[in-house]
């Protein structure tokens, strides 16, 4: 198996993604997180200079690099002061289509997505009333002549509002009818300009973060025939690749929050004098901040491991899993040192703390929870009957 170049390689992305998200400053990004507003403007920059084209084939316009150098794309955001939540869905969505796409369907979309006249930012997996029970999702799509007709609904469906085309996880064959519940799910790329109000709507659910989310009806919608991804009925190991994917770049954005706080209350301790002298050099703030590095670093190494994994194409589901786990773990207790650190002023906005701490605190609960992650540990690693 080859070995990948470690993840603290790779200078030159590293400076140039940090050196494009600084030119916005956190004034940008304070005031899109005041309105709720998309950052359209980083987006698009990111797209120009072709990092969201990162995973593309070379011969469809792209960089036709590896999930490690994604990986570190997504951490640099976060580590810069910006959120890898408005554009990462890019990334992760590309690998099910890169892996399981017909030779039409890339020839036909992934010039567009690299030239950035194409948005793939969302994917539609999760329901309402099944939530991470995948193999249980309700949505329907029933094959009529050269169309198969939606129905259902999907929850938590993050930048639809911002993107051109969607990943769609649908049941082609109910459940009842085959041997096994992963057996009979189907993917579909979804042309969402086509779709709204066609058979298909959106209301958006605000949250505690600027990241636009929605709820998603599918009442009719009609999609032609050649939508379909790959064969009918194996939607569900062709989704695991954009999960796994979507996982381990989660898990290195969260690496980049943790660098973020450490950083930001090093540097903060370091200055601030209480007492005759910096607080840095009082144990109670020292050591806070000590173990939060050494966290990160051993989340960095997790995420390193499943990156080689991925890239190699070898099974990485419990190391894409546990990586997601520890570096959010990591990335949560960095954030909370961080303000403890700056006591009264981690709670202001303008120092940026309190909106990147809102921030992270979302992938302790998306895109799985630790306890499902637990589970599957204990389940496919340890042997242990399963618990639900």
């Amino acid at each position: 198996m080859p070995i990948p170049a470690a993840r603290s390689d790779y200078p030159e992305i590293r400076d140039a993604v940090r050196a494009l998200v600084r030119g916005f400053g956190d004034a940008y990004f304070r005031e899109k997180d005041e309105a709720r507003e998309y950052p359209e403007e980083f987006v698009e920059s990111l797209t120009k200079e072709g990092w969201m084209a990162a995973l593309i084939p070379a011969e469809f316009g792209g960089a036709g690099l590896g999930l490690i150098e994604a990986s570190i794309i997504m951490e640099e955001i976060n580590r810069a002061g910006g959120n890898s939540g408005a554009c990462h869905g890019q990334m992760y969505n590309m690998n099910t289509l890169l892996r399981h796409g017909s030779a039409e369907q890339k020839a036909k979309f992934l010039p567009q997505i690299a030239s950035g006249a194409l948005r793939l930012q969302s994917m539609a997996v999760t329901e309402p009333t099944t939530g991470t029970n995948t193999t249980d999702l309700k949505t329907r799509a029933v094959r009529k002549g050269d169309s198969y007709v939606i129905e259902g609904q999907k929850v938590w469906i993050s930048r639809i509002q911002h993107s051109d085309l969607m990943i769609l996880l649908a049941r082609t064959t109910p459940r009842d009818e085959v041997k096994r519940k992963s057996d009979g799910l189907s993917i579909f790329l979804v042309d969402l300009h086509a779709a709204l109000g066609k058979g298909m709507e959106i209301r958006p659910i605000r949250n505690m973060v600027n990241h636009e989310t929605n709820e998603v009806f599918f009442d009719g919608l009609e999609l032609p025939a050649s939508s379909l991804i790959g064969e009918e009925g194996k939607g569900f190991r062709y989704i695991l690749d954009g999960m796994n994917a979507e996982r381990i770049l989660i898990a290195a954005e969260c690496v980049g929050d943790a660098r973020y706080f450490i950083e930001r209350a090093a540097a903060y301790a370091s200055e601030r004098e209480v007492f005759g002298g910096p607080i840095c050099q009082n144990q109670v703030i020292q050591f806070p901040i000590a173990r939060a590095y050494t966290q990160m670093r051993a989340a960095d190494a997790l995420v390193s491991q499943a990156i080689e994994l991925f890239d190699s194409g070898e099974p990485c589901g419990s190391e894409a899993n546990m990586a997601k786990m520890v570096a959010s773990e990591a990335s949560w207790f960095a954030g909370d040192t961080c303000i403890q650190t700056h006591g009264g002023y981690g709670f202001a906005e303008e120092y940026d703390i309190e909106r990147k701490f809102r921030e992270t605190r979302l992938y302790q609960v998306a895109p799985i929870s630790t306890n499902l992650i637990l589970s599957h540990v204990a389940t496919h690693e340890l042997g242990m009957p399963k618990s639900f």
